[in-house]
């Protein structure tokens, strides 16, 4: 049987010619200039300096602070979750922390005030961020 092409216009190939093609030899040189051209990319690669290793050691206080405060809220929405259930033991830690409800001022304040807290974490983590990556502002 004979394969013939999808496309009816295109002849196609025999297996004698494909043989025939691959088993020539001709002896393929590179353009001028190539092996040059490698050998510069070789050696600019070679000279790239390694990449800046993360300062973990500065960031550890700041990953600490953060699982700390992590911590506390989730102790902290444990507390309401208890006290709306009204039923279960609250620790000792949990029950002496105040209700957030009496933090918030109610209405209009309560907007006021958690923009406030929102702006001041904000600035309080870009002025700590560019503390740590060497700026002095």
């Amino acid at each position: 049987m004979h394969n013939e092409s999808p496309n009816a216009g295109e002849s196609s190939m025999t297996e004698a010619e494909i043989d025939r093609i691959l088993s020539t030899r001709d002896d393929i040189q590179p353009s001028s200039g190539f092996t040059a051209a490698v050998m510069e990319a070789v050696r600019r690669e070679a000279s790239v300096p390694p990449p800046i290793p993360f300062p973990w050691k500065r960031a550890l206080p700041i990953l600490v602070l953060a699982a700390f405060a992590l911590a506390l809220v989730a102790v902290a929405g444990l507390a309401a979750i208890v006290q709306a259930g009204r039923g279960a033991v609250i620790p000792h830690a949990v029950s002496s922390m105040p209700p957030v409800s009496n933090l918030i001022p109610a209405g209009l304040g309560a907007a006021l005030a958690w923009t406030a807290a929102s702006l001041l974490g904000a600035y309080v983590v870009v002025k700590l961020s560019m503390r740590f990556a060497g700026g002095t502002t």
